[in-house]
């Protein structure tokens, strides 16, 4: 970080570092679980921290923008005439906590230990916003201006989906122009290796019902002369995947295209111990044959059982033989894919493969996001990178990730513009989990890597830019 300690801004942050860290412990305590309609009051708690703040630093436009979900927060701050315009991208609802009984220390307090900072949330996505937030608050303090126009969306629905982002970016485009967006969401893969994101895999999801009598059934009187529909359950889902890990649904792969030399050239440049990442899962390699475990992560598509139950799950034995059986499915998906036929293609294949005296339901619960990768020329990603290099004293490598951040794909669909990751979580901390924690160590790199990005933006002109605007 020395090339950065003689910034003004960067000095500044640097040396308000408990502010951050009491910051952090406010949204951390106020719990925006958006999957839970009991945590409503805590969802707005959380838009009212945030709205002050901005407030506080300058910011003109601060609002909250709905189209029918949670509301969003906005604020912008339009004062640089000839510089191009920004969205920063974050997200202020959490994952629940449960189960409460696994954290160590309770979920909604923030707790420091061992050089790591624990609460749910805090690492997808509060911390990282939080850099974000601190490094634009940071050059109004000290300078009184942005390097570029900002305009600040902080989203309320990632974590079910970004269900009415669509809708809220077509009832407020007036609101969201800009230039590209630049996602303090989207998480380094490793702590260990400085890397910029420049993809991720669409998604898809479904649940599946079936049923095989009008009613669970005494499996000494009818066990072996009917259908179980658990056992049925598991042989339909069984017939998704070849022995062997490849998909065996028609019509899967339709439109996957293989990376290109120079995609393939990143992938190798990458260094990567499989045993060693097998072991810290304590799991074996499996998937599609003829790739390895990257490619397999990042590079192909995916087809996962989820959850599979029915009959009796309570203690002790009771001898039923089911009548119904459910079972959540998901895709990860790559570039080329439709999630819309790839929906119709597993569709049809469990109809094919389900039997006759055997009914099936199928509910489409999450329609799809495609899969999205940033231009590979694209200005942004091009400062991004020599950002990240001056905090991390050496160049990133690209890489993509293997899950989805449904806002890539609904930005540029909807507003037509390119979406890059600056985020310092981690893929190891536990989101989504118990004990989920932020390295102590990522505030001051991501400032850093912050605080370079918008000094070397605010030297670009907007026409950089006009080549990947709609």
């Amino acid at each position: 970080m020395s090339p950065g300690m003689s910034d003004p801004v960067l000095s500044h942050l640097l040396a308000n570092r408990e502010t951050f860290l009491d910051r952090l412990k406010t949204l951390v305590a106020a719990p925006s679980v958006s999957a839970d309609p009991a945590y409503k009051d805590g969802m707005a708690e959380t838009r009212a921290i945030l709205s002050g703040w901005l407030r506080e630093a300058g910011f003109d436009t601060v609002r909250e923008i709905e189209a029918g979900g949670h509301a969003a927060v906005y604020a912008d701050w339009l004062h640089a005439p000839g510089a191009p315009t920004f969205i920063v991208y974050g997200h202020y609802d959490v994952q629940p906590p449960d189960p409460l009984e696994k954290w160590i220390s309770p979920p909604f307090k923030a707790t420091i230990r061992e050089n790591r900072i624990y609460g749910r949330g805090i690492s997808d996505d509060k911390g990282p916003s939080l850099i974000a937030l601190q490094t634009l608050f940071g050059f109004l303090k000290v300078e009184g201006r942005l390097p570029v126009n900002m305009r600040v969306l902080l989203e309320g629905e990632e974590e079910v989906g970004s269900a009415t982002l669509p809708a809220l970016c077509r009832t407020h485009a007036d609101l969201l122009k800009a230039d590209a967006v630049i996602s303090a969401d989207g998480a380094r893969w490793r702590a260990d290796l400085p890397c910029v994101n420049v993809g991720s895999r669409g998604n898809s999801g479904y649940d599946i019902a079936l049923r095989t009598a009008a009613k669970d059934l005494h499996s000494g009187r009818f066990g072996g002369a009917v259908r179980n529909a658990l056992h049925e359950m598991a042989v339909l889902v069984s017939s998704l995947h070849t022995p062997d890990g490849r998909i065996a649904v028609d019509g899967f792969y339709d439109g996957v295209a293989p990376i290109s030399g120079e995609e393939r050239a990143h992938l190798e440049a990458i260094p990567f111990d499989e045993a060693a990442f097998l072991e810290a899962i304590g799991g074996s390699a499996h998937g599609e044959p003829g790739f390895g475990t990257l490619d397999r992560l990042w590079n192909r598509p995916t087809l996962e059982i989820n959850g599979m139950w029915g009959g009796y799950l309570g203690e002790g034995a009771k001898t039923v033989t089911p009548a119904e059986a459910f079972a959540k499915i998901t895709t990860r998906l790559v570039t080329g894919q439709d999630p819309a036929r790839v929906g119709q293609a597993v569709e049809a294949h469990l109809r094919k493969a389900c039997p006759e005296g055997v009914t099936l339901e199928i509910v489409e619960n999450h329609a799809g996001t495609s899969a999205y990768t940033v231009p590979p020329d694209h200005p942004l990603l091009k400062a991004t990178e020599v950002a990240m290099g001056l905090a991390a004293g050496k160049a990133p490598l690209r890489i993509r990730i293997g899950g989805t951040l449904p806002l890539t794909d609904i930005l540029k669909r909807e507003l037509g513009i390119d979406t890059v990751m600056l985020s310092y979580s981690t893929t190891d901390e536990d989101f989504h989990a118990p004990n989920e924690f932020f390295r102590l160590s990522a505030i001051d790199e991501g400032q850093t890597a912050w605080v370079a990005l918008l000094r070397d933006l605010g030297t670009q002109s907007p026409e950089l830019y006009a080549p990947y605007r709609p």
